[in-house]
């Protein structure tokens, strides 16, 4: 499994991104020691791919796979990935407000802790499909740590998605579009840097 060995911090300031797209919610007041230069093309572009590798933790081979995956699929590209990476089971799990962050996300999923339509998944790159179902397993709805997120209150789920707090399952009612997805990353710089 890839670890992040950032300061959350730290890499939000490099990449010009707020640290709550994260799940950070601390208050940097540091700014860039950096100066201020122009960037290259080249250079906005890998940003950009940095920060969707850091927004869902995902590594270079993987995000390199979702690519290819986009480039065969019909439509966008871009809006096929960011759809691709929004459906990986650690960040429906995150979405569904049952963590703080997709790390966390990815944590309870790699323990076996969700079930897709009734089957134990514990792969958090596992691709959901509309009309899956994702629910907490029957024999960890008791664990501390659920009972204490029934409890608190959830954030809303994403339109293209249901969700239950009472079952603590969520049901994926459609394939998520560019604008239900609120990733601060532009896609299509991404697709240019691979497509070269």
């Amino acid at each position: 499994m890839a670890t992040s060995k950032y300061n959350k911090l730290k890499r939000c300031r490099f990449l010009e991104l707020d640290p709550t797209a994260v799940g950070c919610y601390k208050k940097s007041t540091r700014t860039s020691g950096r100066k201020s230069r122009k960037i290259s093309e080249y250079g906005l572009q890998l940003r950009e791919k940095q920060r969707a590798k850091f927004i869902y933790c995902v590594n270079e081979k993987q995000i390199r796979k979702y690519y290819e995956a986009a480039d065969r699929m019909k439509g966008i590209t871009g809006e096929n990935m960011l759809a691709l990476l929004e459906r990986r089971l650690d960040n429906v799990v995150y979405r569904m407000g049952l963590a703080a962050t997709r790390q966390q996300a990815r944590q309870l999923v790699s323990h076996a802790h969700f079930s897709v339509n009734g089957k134990k998944v514990n792969i958090p790159s596992y691709i959901v499909k509309a009309g899956d179902v994702v629910a907490v397993r029957e024999n960890k709805k008791s664990n501390k740590y659920f009972t204490a997120v029934k409890e608190s209150k959830l954030t809303p789920a994403p339109k293209w998605m249901e969700f239950d707090a009472e079952k603590l399952e969520g049901k994926i009612v459609s394939i998520p579009v560019r604008e239900e997805i609120d990733t601060p990353i532009q896609e299509q710089m991404i697709v240019e840097l691979y497509s070269k």
